[in-house]
């Protein structure tokens, strides 16, 4: 079995379509994926119909942009094997998805302020089938370069970052109502790669709140981080995840399958 369990697509920060995807996995050998686009259950429906189609067993997945408020730094939690209603989890992404979308909107405006031509209708155009401007978005319509020149690096830092024209973010969900509603509609939420936002100390916290898994396997994560992931897996009972975080020509030169997750029946739940 080869299982990809975090791959995005254009139903929120991906480049790629969901059968773009799905292909690309089939191709390389993917039994199991999920896509965990972000605050989003939309695309479900159509993934569970592409399984069928490449013959992919599809495990239901979103990635929520959530935040622990007691050390003050985003947290990521991945949803797996939800409902597919997600009455939970859309209650809370949902007014999300709108302050994004009404930010993306500001700073589009603030990005042509400043000189820039942005043409907001193209933008919207272009970020379909997602309802909702990523800052992926923007850049596309900005710049040709890839996003690990130079060029995108700078262009991006200059216009979100430090005293950038558009920076800035929107408030996130409290990490702890994340878990709840995962698990709330029958779900398994696991922390999204701990070692890239520092979030090991939050973990034992979350367990009292349902948390059920870590994500271990990820481009970001060291030797070191792996150690932590297992020793916490194992204290606490938690199961582990990976895969590539795969956002086509949005993120970092990987292809689909590269990064797999340890498997477990838990969640494969076909075995």
């Amino acid at each position: 079995m080869k299982a990809d369990l975090h791959v995005h697509s254009r139903y929120s920060d991906g480049s790629e379509h969901a059968e773009t995807v799905m292909k690309l996995a089939s191709q390389r050998g993917v039994t199991h994926i999920s896509f965990v686009d972000h605050d989003t259950v939309k695309g479900l429906p159509e993934v569970l119909e592409l399984g069928e189609k490449y013959r992919i067993k599809v495990i239901p997945g979103i990635e929520i942009s959530a935040f622990d408020f007691k050390r003050n730094r985003k947290v990521h939690v991945l949803g797996y094997n939800y409902h597919p209603q997600a009455n939970h989890i859309q209650a809370i992404c949902n007014p999300l998805l709108k302050r994004r979308q009404e930010h993306s909107l500001w700073q589009i405006e603030q990005i042509r302020a400043a000189g820039y031509k942005l043409d907001i209708s193209a933008i919207k155009e272009s970020a379909k089938p997602s309802e909702t401007i990523y800052k992926q978005h923007i850049m596309h319509s900005l710049t040709d370069a890839t996003y690990t020149s130079p060029l995108y690096k700078e262009l991006y830092k200059n216009l979100f970052k430090g005293n950038g024209v558009a920076s800035g973010d929107i408030e996130y969900i409290d990490v702890f109502k994340a878990v709840q509603a995962i698990v709330a509609d029958g779900g398994i939420a696991v922390i999204a790669h701990p070692g890239q936002l520092d979030t090991y100390e939050l973990i034992p916290e979350l367990i009292e709140v349902g948390l059920g898994g870590i994500e271990r396997n990820h481009l970001d994560h060291t030797a070191e981080d792996h150690q932590k992931v297992e020793f916490l897996a194992e204290k606490y009972g938690l199961i582990m995840t990976g895969g590539t975080d795969f956002h086509g020509s949005y993120g970092v030169t990987i292809e689909v399958g590269d990064i797999v997750s340890p498997l477990f029946e838990r969640l494969l739940n076909d075995e």
